[in-house]
């Protein structure tokens, strides 16, 4: 609910003229879901505010949101289907139809050859629902293939298998409405005013609403401006949360802080959690993580004793090669402390993407089906199969690639095509020299996108022009599994379509027509309603008739229930006997520490008013301003170790590659810990990839990478003084990079 007390501001942003209409939109920038009221003339957005009436903000909107009118209309958008007739030759333009008999035609030849898993397709958290249903009932349905991953998987993979381990199922328990509950925060591996600030916001005016009473505890190896705001700020080294979360445990067991009721009554495995945190004394937790027991201890009574504990989590715990049981960790401290299913508190991980959430209720990860089904469970397959008129068989029963994998596979020859929508994979993922292998190794590379070029643009044989925000109707599911429909509000330029239309266009080329006969994104979302209904994350009570009044949050069953604000709130849980699972976990370093050759630890990740790979927010003047060029942050210790002074420029180096960033020495990062935000591509300068320095290696359960944590080497770059007797080199006669 609004807060009656607060006026709190409504940020708008004009592109220029006067508005001849209005309309609600929802943004799709993180995972918050901010509803928005966008100004139109003619075919144009030219002002952006805020919604006043959207529970997820409430009018309030970033900076990222108030210029998103300066992204629709570029002079780089994407207007044609474009080819190319031979791999060396360049893109021309064709028909649609041309455009995707050409990949049909691909298609049927190399699963005639190879099998359905030489086909694979690559999405995004920021399509709509109805975009990931069609794809994903292409791929598991009808190509037969398990081959559907997005880059979802680099984002909450290890937050989805950590709640299904510990909970039975997917889906964060609380609501933003518990924000303004809580009397205690952890924030941990989140820095949420970057990252999420409509949320961070939110904790802020609770936090001075009762200073006295609301705790802030923030864990990070930075001060961030999330950190200044803690009453008790943890700078762990990156990679040991476990050995931290384990350390509360020892405290909140050997003081008598648990929830011994709750825990009777509605888990399982407590003495075996108690058993693996007894030798997780404070004093032992220091030596791992490099803070004081004493912080440990406050953190872990303040936590306890709370009438609401709010864990609010996301990238720093999750990409992680124990990513999942990190967050086994996290939910084992709210199971023990009764923190779950009560108002102000439990385990919430914060969503990246504007529709991370929605893609994994639609079954949009390589193990997944619609209604948090899974591809290796018969019966879940049977009913899907019924829901979509198929035999049962033409289901895999083997998940399919994980995002890297879909990779690794087609540089391994494994995979053949790749169909890559709304996402930029050489930017986002960890080794780019890999993806770039894999995009030349492929027999066929299908990217579809709203901008044209990008890093992966540039691969492509077949180009196809997406529509955007504010050009398509659909839904998104933010964090707190709050469904918010978007209206289209303008035509997309050119030949743009909506992605859902691009996918039904396809796959009547490929002659399925009668399973495909969608004109209507409202048609593909009555369509997954239905595969929801029963299921935990039932939609079967929304649709767009009623969500054009207002989003609802699921499970919604029947069209006059109001939707679902906290989860879990009768202490039964998805489980086979209602029970929640303790899962005992132990610390494990990341898989590369530092050593003689790579003394440091690099961590990367964002910045405000950037978003991923800057496709979009790059192209604004007004978010450039605050952070036109990588960075790396240094200790000041670090530093004069290497005699860097603040503003010199450093070579970061790793076992995979090398960037290069000015220095920024600071004593708000931890000793032996180096920072870098990730945004920057190589079409952006070859060595601004902090990418470039990334490694694959993966949680085994979520397959999400450890972008958060690798060794690397950083060396001054001594200042090039030009040889006066040399000629200048011509940099515009320079030919392409090998």
């Amino acid at each position: 609910m609004k807060p009656k007390d607060l006026a709190l501001p409504i940020y708008s942003s004009d592109n220029g003229g006067t508005t001849d209409r209005w309309g609600k939109s929802y943004c799709p920038y993180c995972g918050v879901g901010c509803g928005l009221i966008v100004g139109l003339k003619g075919n144009t957005v030219v002002k952006v505010n805020g919604d006043p009436d959207h529970p997820a903000n409430f009018g309030e909107i970033c900076a990222k949101a108030v210029f998103l009118s300066r992204t629709v209309a570029t002079s780089d958008r994407l207007l044609y289907p474009q080819v190319r007739p031979r791999r060396d030759s360049p893109l021309v333009r064709v028909s649609w139809k041309q455009a995707l008999a050409r990949a049909a035609t691909a298609f049927r030849e190399i699963i005639s050859r190879h099998g359905p898993d030489a086909v694979a397709f690559y999405g995004s958290g920021q399509l709509t629902t109805e975009e990931y249903y069609i794809f994903n009932k292409l791929a598991k349905g009808f190509l037969g293939t398990n081959n559907f991953d997005t880059n979802s998987r680099l984002c909450m993979a290890s937050a989805v298998a950590g709640y299904r381990s510990s909970l039975g199922s997917d889906g964060p328990p609380p609501s933003y409405a518990d924000i303004d509950l809580a009397e205690c925060f952890l924030l941990i591996g989140t820095n949420t005013a970057e990252c999420h600030p409509i949320i961070f916001r939110r904790i802020e005016r609770r936090k001075r609403s009762d200073p006295n009473k609301v705790t802030v505890i923030v864990v990070d190896p930075r001060r961030t401006e999330t950190a200044d705001l803690a009453d008790l700020h943890l700078p762990i080294r990156p990679g040991t949360d476990i050995a931290l979360i384990n350390a509360m445990l020892h405290v909140i067991v050997k003081e008598g802080l648990a929830d011994r009721k709750f825990i009777d009554g509605h888990t399982h495995g407590w003495e075996a959690l108690a058993a693996i945190v007894d030798p997780y004394t404070p004093q032992y937790a220091h030596e791992i993580c490099g803070i004081s027991p004493r912080l440990i201890e406050q953190a872990a009574r303040s936590f306890a004793a709370s009438s609401g504990s709010l864990i609010l989590w996301s990238m720093g715990i999750n990409q992680s090669t124990v990513g999942v049981r990190k967050n086994n960790a996290l939910i084992n401290l709210a199971l023990a402390t009764g923190q779950i299913g009560r108002p102000g508190a439990g385990p919430f991980s914060l969503t990246g993407q504007p529709n991370a959430m929605g893609g994994r209720e639609v079954g949009g990860l390589s193990h997944l089906l619609p209604g948090y089904r899974s591809v290796t469970n018969p019966q879940d397959r049977a009913e899907v199969a019924a829901l979509w008129g198929v035999p049962a068989a033409h289901l895999s029963p083997k998940p399919g690639y994980p995002a890297i994998e879909i990779f690794e596979a087609l540089a391994d020859g494994k995979v053949k095509a790749v169909w890559i929508l709304c996402t930029n994979p050489i930017v986002s993922m960890p080794e780019p020299d890999m993806v770039e292998k894999a995009l030349r190794q492929a027999e066929l590379v299908v990217v579809q996108d709203a901008y044209h070029p990008t890093d992966t643009t540039q691969y492509a044989d077949i180009l196809l022009p997406a529509a955007q925000w504010s050009e398509k109707e659909g839904v998104m599911t933010n964090s707190e599994r709050r469904i918010t429909y978007m209206p289209k509000l303008v035509d997309p330029p050119g030949e743009a379509l909506p992605d859902w239309e691009i996918g039904a266009r396809f796959a009547r080329e490929l002659g399925l027509s009668e399973a495909f006969p969608y004109r209507s994104a409202a048609e593909v979302f009555e369509e997954f309603a239905r595969c929801t209904k029963g299921r935990f994350n039932d939609y079967s009570g929304a649709s767009y008739a009623r969500l054009k009044e207002g989003p609802l949050q699921w499970p919604c069953p029947g069209p006059a229930h109001p939707g679902t604000e906290r989860l879990y709130t009768d202490g039964k849980f998805q489980t086979e006997d209602g029970r929640a699972r303790f899962i005992p976990v132990d610390h494990q370093e990341p898989h590369e520490k530092p050593d003689d050759d790579y003394p440091i630890t690099l961590t990367t990740g964002r910045l405000k008013n950037q978003w991923h790979t800057m496709t979009k927010t790059g192209k604004v003047e007004s978010l450039l301003k605050s952070g036109r060029e990588p960075f790396v942050e240094i200790h000041p210790q670090d530093a004069a170790k290497i005699g860097v002074q603040d503003g010199d420029f450093v070579e970061v180096t790793s076992r995979r590659g090398k960037a290069i960033a000015q220095a920024r020495v600071t004593e708000e990062i931890v000793r032996g810990t180096c920072f870098m935000p990730f945004h920057w591509g190589r079409a952006a300068g070859y060595y601004k990839a902090a990418n470039n320095l990334t490694v694959r290696a993966r949680d085994p359960v979520s397959r999400q990478p450890e972008l958060k944590a690798c060794a690397v080497r950083l060396t001054r770059i001594e200042e090039i003084v030009p040889d006066p007797t040399l000629p200048v080199c011509d940099a515009s006669a320079a030919g392409p990079r090998p």
